[in-house]
């Protein structure tokens, strides 16, 4: 059996593919029963966010894995499977828990060191289990991921990435505008990125700072926290786009919250440039605001690719990251082959007690004359003596399991030991 992922993610999908993968509870619940009911997969995770659905299973084998994985997909999501053709990627055996540890870490979302992440990846080790779909192969690789997301979170600076897509944002941003000196802003959302947004800008020395949100509450409340700034409930935004230099959307709405039509009509009544800084997973700001003339975009796939080049400390971070998932990585495949080789160190272990009791019994006779205390001493010896010969073979075996199989076989093999029949 090995461990073989199937997924989609933001990287090549088009958001209504993945906003039509994405799963919700019933949905999940559907999914697993497939799963299950497949003769090609033994164990089941199904990872489903709005950025990317992914299954980790425990197959027999590849192709076998690969056709019941990606049926599963599509009929959960109910698409083709033709849909999936060009955005479906796999990872099999280490390259799959490398792919989940990466994605635990925050090292594969589009806010680079995103906390979110890492419990989603851990409810969905929890939903497996309450599903009946996780056994022992992957409660041990989520368990690793999740034990990799903690230390790239505690030894490196990633997790604070979000602040520095802010202050990369400002930076393009002030690109655009000449300076951001006095300009009015209009901020969109009121969660914690918004509320980056706003701390940061403010920073910045802009002049008007207004913020909208579809809940006025929660914009007056960000609003309060923020010295000086407007409020107001998000049908507000067309008459604020008029007086906007720039505009920074921060919700987590599932579709488009700034159409390309408002755009058109703030600028047609203006001549100086609006810039639109989307830093919403998914986007806010419809993509089409790019053939607008007067309009500069700057979304997270923008700051994501530029990211390690603007920020010393996130590219030092970036890069420890990626080692620290290499060790953990690492770590997981030494376990599962320490696993694997548990049964034949076991079979070796009795083969050596099964030697010591036939040669005891042999010699009994010769024994007989020996005290109680005489004899138990000449059978601790003898145990001993075989622990000291099989020792350095055991040790032996555990260091080069890294390598493969071969020496296992070959062990086995000299000692008449059917490894499979253990």
């Amino acid at each position: 059996m090995a461990i073989l992922c199937l997924g989609v993610s933001f990287r090549r999908a088009p958001f209504d593919l993945l906003e039509r993968l994405t799963l919700a509870d019933d949905d999940l619940h559907k999914a697993y029963l497939r799963a299950l009911d497949a003769d090609a997969i033994e164990e089941a995770v199904i990872l489903s966010t709005c950025n990317r659905v992914e299954v980790y299973a425990n197959v027999p084998a590849y192709h076998a894995g690969f056709l019941a994985l990606k049926r599963v997909l599509a009929e959960s999501g109910d698409v083709a499977v033709e849909e999936l053709a060009e955005p479906l990627y796999s990872h099999y055996e280490h390259d799959a828990a490398d792919h989940l540890f990466a994605v635990a870490a925050g090292l594969d979302s589009m806010v680079l060191g995103e906390t979110q992440i890492a419990s989603q990846v851990r409810e969905a080790a929890k939903r497996s289990e309450a599903e009946g779909a996780s056994g022992p192969r992957l409660k041990a690789l989520f368990h690793a991921a999740n034990r990799a997301g903690r230390r790239v979170r505690a030894e490196t600076s990633l997790g604070v990435a979000p602040d520095a897509f802010v202050a990369l944002g400002a930076d393009l941003a002030a690109d655009e505008l000449g300076s951001l000196e006095g300009a009015n802003v209009v901020v969109v959302g009121a969660g914690q990125m918004a509320s980056l947004a706003v701390r940061h800008f403010r920073a910045r020395g802009v002049g008007r700072v207004r913020i909208l949100n579809r809940s006025p509450e929660r914009a007056r409340a960000l609003a309060m926290r923020s010295d000086g700034a407007e409020h107001g409930p998000l049908d507000g935004l067309r008459d604020a786009l008029d007086e906007a230099d720039l505009v920074v959307s921060a919700t987590g709405a599932a579709g488009t919250v700034i159409p390309e039509k408002i755009v058109r009509l703030a600028l047609a009544s203006r001549e100086r440039p609006l810039v639109l800084l989307d830093l919403a997973v998914p986007h806010d700001v419809d993509p089409d605001v790019v053939k607008l003339e007067g309009a500069r975009l700057i979304d997270v796939v923008t700051l994501r690719g530029r990211i390690a080049e603007h920020d010393e400390e996130t590219a030092s971070g970036i890069a420890r990251a990626h080692e620290i998932v290499g060790e953990e990585v690492r770590r997981w495949v030494r376990r599962k082959r320490a696993d694997a080789l548990a049964p034949l160190i076991t079979a070796i272990r009795t083969r050596g007690d099964e030697v010591v009791r036939a040669e005891l019994e042999r010699s009994a006779p010769r024994l007989a004359d020996l005290t109680p205390d005489e004899r138990t001493a000449v059978e601790a010896m003898a145990r001993a003596i075989v622990a000291k010969l099989l020792h350095d073979p055991i040790v032996a075996l555990k260091e080069r399991a890294e390598s493969g199989p071969e020496h296992a076989r070959l062990l086995a093999e000299l000692l008449g030991i059917d490894p499979a029949s253990e």
